[in-house]
């Protein structure tokens, strides 16, 4: 169990380090092909296309292949994304650009369902909260991607050696690592399903909740789809949706919307996500304890009142050491969101595999697609401005926290691990 936490926490910072390693280098892209913030909105939004193309089908793609085996492989898929945007920019070609964002996006976003669904696996044998350490993980990865990424900017490092090194670490990183995943099947069938009707038995009162996550290749379509339309799986989407945006768009737009609107360098850009991050990793390191303290919802909705703030300030406040503490809120109150949210779709071990699917999808429609689109606002507004367009969705996240309450025990014999 040791092994296979560590291994976990590992792929989660390798996620995020190639991803925020990426993200620091995105003036030098827009400075390289020229273009402006509309353009550059469009040019994240094809990354986005490749990633909500792939997610809906991450439960069936784990389902067949493991945890293992699907994080490796889109890992890979990954890394070939990302060299081709390199030559791409190198080139000054666009299309390949394009083209390369498509394929890094598909693998970004399955390989970050599967690692979800590893991370719900070990959480369930553990049975308590910890998933928001595993994030925690990914945060660490990008405070160091995006640390190495002012350094390299301000060295003026090619964006082709930073970004190819960086992703041929994380494919043999990533190789090592799932070798220590636990197996992610063999859920047994009498394994509780709190969606089922109401009266609904679990039938063999020996089997362990803990090995019940169930990713066999038994998942059909028609589950596959019936799960979109349950209304809690669909809520908890509603709440990853609101975390995702708050912290996709900070990803995508705080470097440049420290370097346009406080007229400074790239370094001080990629500071200003670092910041972000660092908060981000800080919240979740201790979000652990707190959510075991107080239960989901009220953290959530506390988180969600910090996120609000904080990006208000860093709107609205023209004063550059402000407007980065505001930076840092913003970045604590986004920080349990998502991992709490990807808890919840846990809760029900039989079929965390498709529901995780679905959150991972609602979710990255807004951590992709999202700051894509405040690109094209801000084109008329600014990027410090048009970052206030998500006060929306974080207040829907506040209005239905309440659906990522853990489940009541499905029965005596099988206690629900996760409830707190």
């Amino acid at each position: 169990m040791r092994a296979a936490a560590w291994a976990v926490v590992l792929v989660f910072a390798l996620n995020g380090f190639g991803f925020a390693s990426w993200a620091s280098r995105i003036p030098s892209v827009r400075d390289g092909l020229e273009f402006s913030q509309g353009q550059m909105g469009l040019l994240l939004l094809t990354g986005a296309v490749g990633s909500l193309i792939a997610l809906p089908l991450s439960g069936m793609i784990s389902a067949r292949l493991g945890a293992a085996r699907t994080v490796l492989l889109f890992a890979v898929v990954c890394a070939v994304g990302y060299t081709v945007v390199c030559f791409g920019v190198e080139a000054d070609d666009a299309l390949w650009v394009r083209v390369g964002l498509f394929v890094a996006g598909a693998g970004v976003g399955v390989w970050d369902a599967a690692m979800n669904l590893e991370g719900a696996v070990v959480e369930q044998h553990l049975g308590r909260s910890i998933m928001p350490r595993f994030h925690a993980g990914f945060s660490l990865g990008t405070v160091a991607g995006a640390g190495v990424g002012s350094v390299v900017a301000h060295a003026q490092v090619a964006l082709t050696w930073h970004l190819i090194t960086v992703m041929v670490f994380d494919v043999v990183v990533v190789a090592i690592c799932v070798r220590a995943f636990l197996p992610t099947h063999g859920a047994p069938d009498g394994a509780p399903d709190a969606h089922a009707a109401p009266g609904a038995q679990h039938t063999d009162a020996s089997a362990d909740p803990a090995t019940a996550v169930e990713t066999s290749s038994g998942h059909s379509l028609r589950e596959t789809l019936g799960t979109w339309r349950e209304p809690r799986t669909l809520l908890i989407g509603l709440v990853v949706l609101a975390a995702a945006l708050t912290e996709g768009a900070a990803n995508d737009w705080v470097s440049l919307a420290v370097v346009d609107g406080f007229e400074t360098t790239e370094s001080v850009g990629a500071l200003g996500l670092a910041l972000f991050l660092a908060a981000m990793t800080g919240a979740r390191l201790v979000g652990t304890s707190l959510i075991d303290r107080l239960g989901r919802v009220p953290v959530l909705r506390l988180s969600g009142l910090a996120a609000l703030v904080g990006v208000a300030v860093f709107a609205l406040v023209p004063v550059l050491w402000v407007a980065l503490l505001g930076v840092v809120v913003w970045g604590a109150g986004a920080a349990l969101g998502f991992p709490m949210g990807m808890s919840a779709a846990s809760d029900d071990p039989r079929r965390a595999a498709l529901r995780v699917s679905v959150v991972s999808t609602i979710g990255y429609s807004a951590f992709f697609v999202g700051p894509a689109l405040i690109g094209f606002l801000a084109e008329h507004t600014g990027y410090r401005a048009a970052l206030l367009v998500i006060a929306v969705p974080i207040a829907i996240g506040l209005f239905v926290a309440g659906a990522a309450r853990p489940l009541p025990q499905p029965s005596q014999d099988a206690p629900s691990t996760l409830e707190r």
